[in-house]
């Protein structure tokens, strides 16, 4: 199949999404504060609390979504596609039920078929954030959705 996948280029400047479950927050910010030489070299957001947060606490520049019960995680996940997030730190709390696991999910889900890298906890943080990528452009393959859709549409066995 011809162009089934699409090269992109994450650069060298990344647009890093800053993400905490409640019970996860300071940990995040300690992060954040113990990274913030690295950090202040991209291009920083997250979801409602987190992002201010870390704003405040850090000093950090943060562009601020929605919280995410309200629909941040969402955001998060709609600049993935849009190619304008291209890296994720999410400290999330696995002993805490979440009222929005749908949209956590969804977000985990949209980062990994995105081939996004994502952090879920403070060492893989740790070791994305030391990696020598995190200084150079990047570039990852990705399936060619709309290709994609295009071959199932002509596909004669879909439609009967």
């Amino acid at each position: 199949m011809e162009n089934e996948f699409i090269t992109f280029t994450i650069g060298k400047r990344k647009t890093i999404a800053l993400i905490a479950h409640d019970g996860k927050k300071r940990d995040l910010i300690e992060w954040c504060e113990k990274n913030r030489d690295i950090l202040k070299k991209h291009d920083l957001c997250g979801t409602g609390t987190s992002a201010r947060l870390v704003a405040e606490k850090t000093g950090l520049s943060v562009k601020g979504y929605n919280s995410g019960p309200l629909g941040g995680d969402q955001q998060v996940g709609a600049k993935i596609v849009e190619g304008i997030i291209n890296f994720v730190v999410f400290f999330s709390d696995p002993l805490e039920a979440q009222p929005h696991d749908p949209d956590v999910k969804a977000l985990l889900r949209i980062a990994q078929v995105y081939d996004i890298p994502i952090a879920n906890n403070k060492a893989t943080a740790d070791f994305m954030i030391q990696s020598p990528l995190m200084d150079q452009e990047y570039e990852h393959k990705v399936i060619n959705f709309k290709q994609k859709v295009i071959d199932r549409a002509s596909d004669s066995n879909l439609i009967k």
